[in-house]
């Protein structure tokens, strides 16, 4: 393991410096176990009884202690160094820390004002934790300085590196939990140090967070030697540096001495390289950080180890009711932070250690990059038109609809190279999607070895690619919560492997509009291609439209569906999403050579509207229609025009009425989803009682969900 931070010589806390931080890290500490167990009696004025505590213990402890440690540390060298710094925690469950530092800084009470900092305040902040009508025990939307709510566990680094990409100035720290290490998506975002330019990005701080314990088992990464440890993540192309111990006093200098080195590497890193001083890709730093599960919490508890084990993970003192003698050990555990010398008489925190804090937006907490609408800049868009397909009557042209549309991207990255916040991401798929058109505006970004016969890949370019669905939502997503714009482009079958990413996402979304201070973000885009309908060379496992039915499963206020039938459509509704905020889009749309139905004035008008009759291709005119031929997605409105075409032929007394659906959306009722249409308006279309033949992209189920309350359901 790299000792470069561990050699011993002057230490870098003076004796006040140590006192301080170690204050601070007891008050968070202190303040995490009373949001875990305290309803009253905040400052244990009073011996404390079981009226004082809650009825039923949530939360977890295990990681709180580390969660709290790195941030005391963080405050000083931002604070020291002016740095421009967020904190994530990738174990979200410590959510009382994250909470107890916005609090300790003073955010948390700027935010939420019924929670001032004196005693009441903190029996306030107490008694809302995982309680009706409080707040979550993550580290949620409802938490300051959050961007990663840490409770799906995988996704902090890529979270982190999606935060700093096109952000020169930021640092990302990223906690991550030795039980998240584990997961898939995380073995795989430790690569995305090559794809940082250390010219134009900011940098991520890794800090792996080795408490030796998951819920109830030892971790993989605390049981291998420290040689192989350290080859690891060597072998990852970082530069690691191990922080190990149990005492307090010890561990506090090394820690500060360590965070010192890290940034002076990072610093040198991003000198050189915006000196033009190119070379190799750097060995970023990390930090190793291997301290005890539940550090400082009691080391046994009815004769059984806590401390150090698997037993701290969540509430280490449980029972209160049934053993009143936990209720003694309780206090004796708070009682150790000795929060009279922490707090005064009337629960304020001693100026002295408040001054450790940050002031002003270089607080973590209050990081305007943490609430990224207020950083997000709106997308100079160019005109639609220009990129149209010329149609002189409907079917009359082929075209392909992803090709038009990566001509109008490639102008979107050109529009945005100034501000450089709008980047396009895919798993290996940019090309086959037929977007090779960004290529002439910006190349892939790149900074592993390249050979002499490679194309479009450098460090500076603002394709994201890498063979990782997770990866790509990740970074997308920690770019997109920091201000910025992007678009996903993926099979369409594969979009699955994030199903629960973009649950996620969606609730983290949801939760967001519903509190005031956090600002809207732009609106997370996904264009699925190559998809169901057209898999001549792949077959049945490249076959899946189901991700549409999943989408459809969250609130009307987040979720959009949009199946464009031709390019021109396919444009208007590409165009319409990134200008959006606060949403997910999910456009599903071909790369094949197809007829081309609506001039590009058609196009607005009809998916403006979302649905529409075609009048061109139905029969009906002024009389009611025999059968409704209803359409929705590319390949399904082809293959209901061609069963127009042979029923007019072989049956051309039969009354046609051909309805193209572009958002799905519009078939809910408006009460459901504000594009829904009202009944009056759904009957005029569909009728009230006539046979509706839908051709739809996915599953028939869904439509059948979405028009179940209509009149003409039956017939549908």
């Amino acid at each position: 393991m790299n000792e470069a931070a561990t050699n011993l010589g002057a230490e870098p806390l003076t004796e006040q410096q140590l006192r301080l931080i170690d204050g601070w890290w007891r008050a968070a500490n202190y303040l995490s176990i009373g949001q875990i167990y305290l309803l009253d009696n905040p400052l244990l004025r009073e011996k404390l009884t079981l009226a004082h505590i809650k009825p039923r213990l949530l939360g977890h402890w295990g990681t709180t202690p580390g969660l709290n440690f790195i941030y005391a540390h963080l405050n000083r060298v931002i604070k020291a160094r002016d740095l421009d710094m967020i904190y994530l925690a990738g174990p979200g469950h410590g959510g009382p820390g994250m909470v107890a530092n916005a609090y300790l800084d003073g955010t948390y009470s700027e935010i939420y004002p019924r929670i001032p900092r004196n005693e009441r305040g903190m029996q306030r902040l107490f008694k809302q934790f995982s309680f009706p009508g409080g707040i979550p025990s993550h580290a949620a939307p409802e938490t300051p300085g959050s961007i990663h709510e840490g409770g799906e566990l995988g996704y902090a680094l890529s979270h982190a590196y999606g935060a700093v990409f096109d952000n020169p100035s930021l640092i990302a720290a990223c906690v991550v939990g030795d039980g998240e290490a584990e997961t898939g998506p995380m073995a795989t975002s430790w690569h995305s140090n090559k794809f940082l330019n250390p010219a134009t990005d900011g940098a991520v701080l890794p800090i792996l967070h080795l408490n030796g314990y998951k819920i109830a088992n030892p971790t993989i990464l605390a049981r291998i030697g420290a040689d192989e440890l350290h080859s690891l993540f060597v072998g990852y192309g970082y530069k690691p540096y191990l922080v190990e111990g149990d005492d307090p006093a010890l561990m506090h200098q090394l820690m500060a001495r360590t965070l010192d080195t890290v940034c002076d590497d990072i610093r040198h890193i991003q000198e050189r390289a915006r000196r033009g001083e190119g070379g190799e890709r750097p060995a970023w730093p990390m930090i190793i950080l291997k301290t005890p599960k539940g550090w400082t919490c009691p080391k046994e508890v009815d004769g059984l180890k806590t401390e150090g084990y698997w037993r701290a993970h969540q509430v280490p003192v449980a029972e209160m009711a049934e053993k009143p003698d936990h209720v003694r050990v309780l206090e004796e555990w708070m009682k150790s932070y000795r929060a009279e010398e922490l707090f005064d008489k009337d629960g304020h925190l001693a100026s002295e250690i408040a001054g450790l804090a940050p002031e002003g937006d270089r607080r973590m907490s209050a990081n305007p990059h943490s609430n990224g609408g207020l950083l997000r800049r709106t997308l100079d868009l160019p005109e639609i038109a220009d990129y149209a397909v010329k149609v002189e009557q409907p079917g009359g042209a082929m075209g392909e609809a992803t090709v038009a549309m990566a001509a109008y991207l490639r102008d979107v990255l050109k529009g945005s190279a100034e501000h450089r916040n709008f980047r396009v991401f895919g798993p290996d798929e940019t090309a086959s999607n037929r977007l090779s058109h960004v290529f002439e505006a910006t190349d892939r970004a790149w900074d592993a070895e390249t050979l002499s016969y490679d194309d479009h890949l450098s460090p500076d370019g603002r394709v994201m690619e890498i063979l990782s669905e997770h990866t790509c939502q990740g970074w997308l997503e920690g770019y997109l919560l920091t201000g910025r714009h992007g678009l996903f482009n993926c099979y369409e079958a594969f979009i699955h492997i994030i199903d629960s990413m973009f649950n996620q996402y969606a609730k983290w979304l949801k939760t967001c509009n519903e509190i005031p201070w956090r600002r809207p973000i732009a609106s997370l885009n996904y264009l699925l291609t190559s998809h169901v309908w057209r898999q001549d060379h792949n077959g049945f496992s490249h076959q899946d439209p189901g991700f549409i039915d999943y989408v459809c499963n969250k609130p009307a206020s987040i979720v959009r569906v949009y199946l464009p039938p031709d390019a021109n459509t396919l444009l208007f509704v590409t165009d319409h999403c990134l200008r959006s905020w606060n949403r997910i889009n999910v456009i599903v749309a071909g790369k094949q050579p197809a007829p081309q139905w609506l001039t590009m004035d058609e196009a607005v008008k009809h998916c403006t509207a979302g649905i529409g009759i075609w009048e061109w291709a139905s029969n009906d005119r002024d009389a009611e229609p025999d059968v409704v031929m209803a359409c929705a997605g590319d390949v399904p409105t082809l293959e209901t025009l061609a069963a127009v075409s042979l029923l007019r032929h072989h049956l051309p007394d039969l009354k046609i009425r051909v309805v193209n659906v572009v958002d799905l959306m519009t078939l809910q009722p408006h009460e459901d989803h504000p594009h829904g249409l009202s009944d009056h308006d759904f009957d005029a279309i569909f009728t009230t009682d006539k046979p509706v033949i839908f051709a739809h992209h996915g599953y028939p189920w869904l439509i059948h969900r979405l028009t179940y309350r209509r009149t003409n359901h039956h017939n549908i």
